[in-house]
């Protein structure tokens, strides 16, 4: 459920940044480049978090 929440708010705020903002001014294929740029961030964020607290959370109970 979380996971749908999150790419929810990734993919509304590409479209609001694609729409209104900065991104509006550049050409689209710059715009996707760069969304799939951040995207891929993210996902190594999102990645490196959750292995980091698995194991925080396993050597807590010694």
């Amino acid at each position: 459920m979380e996971r749908r929440i999150m790419l929810f708010l990734v993919v509304a705020l590409f479209l609001f940044g694609a729409l209104l903002g900065t991104a509006g001014h550049v050409p689209v294929p710059v715009t996707v480049v760069a969304g799939i740029a951040i995207a891929a961030w993210l996902v190594i964020f999102f990645t490196r978090e959750r292995r980091k607290a698995g194991s925080t959370t396993k050597g807590a109970g010694r």
